[in-house]
């Protein structure tokens, strides 16, 4: 059943962050749209990850041993590192344009230029190859009952400070940026708006682009936190080799995996604007 469900993760992840790539390189709206941009930036960090991660972790829980080599062992974790940084941070960045779009409409404007998407996109993913890029050399082949398996290789210190810094810069740091950014964002929606007042179409929109943001947000919160968990359980804690650990490693491996191919669907949902886009797609493709 493993393979099955590596191969449905990996199949939905590449078509449906496929479509929604496509959906806003045919929107000529999209470059004058900051959220839309980031959206983007968070869709190819989904795209790489399904692409270059998924196949090649399937193999973990398929074969006995790793049949890739030693580069491939180093580059797949760094991917998987890299994206999941990239992710947390664009996640991070929306959150704070979310706010300044609601609470500050007319004086985010200068800063929330396409320009400075871009910019930030830079910088989401500059700090992202700086954050994952240990990890190239974290992982290496490691003979076991005549096979070779990909695994750590540092010693259990290095490996403390790595992990415990990757779950504090690559998780817990961004959920309370956008706890934080969400917290104030929601607050404001609350009391500034009389909910018997009309409310401007431009405010609709913003509340529904919110929405489906935070419902993203909620997700790769949720689907990533029992992957840090399992790490930091080994390192710290008591987490024997039993088939319960293995099932529960399992688990969060799979859930932090498909995080990359819940996105879309969450879009083709909530937005009109995605359904519609997916909808032109499909009828150019027929």
């Amino acid at each position: 059943i493993v393979p099955v469900v590596f191969s449905l993760i990996f199949l939905l992840g590449t078509v449906g962050n496929s479509l929604v790539l496509a959906v806003l390189l045919r929107n000529g709206q999209m470059g004058h749209n900051t959220t839309n941009l980031f959206i983007l930036n968070l869709s190819l960090a989904d795209f790489f990850f399904i692409v270059f991660c998924v196949p090649f972790q399937a193999t973990i829980y398929s074969l006995e041993g790793w049949v890739f080599g030693s580069f491939i062992c180093k580059a797949v974790h760094f991917f998987i590192y890299l994206t999941m940084y990239a992710s947390s941070f664009t996640l991070a960045a929306v959150s704070v344009d979310r706010y300044l779009a609601i609470r500050y409409p007319l004086r985010s404007r200068e800063l929330r230029t396409p320009h400075n998407a871009v910019t930030a996109m830079a910088v989401i993913w500059g700090l992202s190859v700086v954050f994952a890029g240990p990890y190239l050399s974290y992982y290496d082949l490691i003979e076991w009952e005549s096979n070779y398996i990909c695994m750590p290789g540092w010693e259990e210190w290095r490996r403390k400070v790595m992990d415990t810094s990757t779950f504090a810069f690559g998780y817990v740091i961004p959920v309370l940026v956008i706890s934080l950014s969400y917290t104030r964002t929601i607050k404001y929606l609350w009391t500034a708006v009389d909910p018997l007042e009309d409310i401007s179409e431009s405010k609709k929109s913003k509340r529904k682009v919110t929405k489906m943001i935070i419902i993203v947000t909620i997700l790769f919160c949720l689907c990533w936190l029992p992957y840090h968990v399992v790490i930091l359980r080994y390192l710290y804690g008591d987490f024997p080799f039993n088939q319960a650990t293995y099932a529960f490693r399992l688990l969060s491996h799979c859930m932090a995996y498909a995080n990359s191919c819940l996105n879309p669907i969450v879009y083709a949902l909530v937005s009109k604007h995605f359904r519609k886009g997916f909808k032109k797609v499909f009828s150019c493709l027929l």
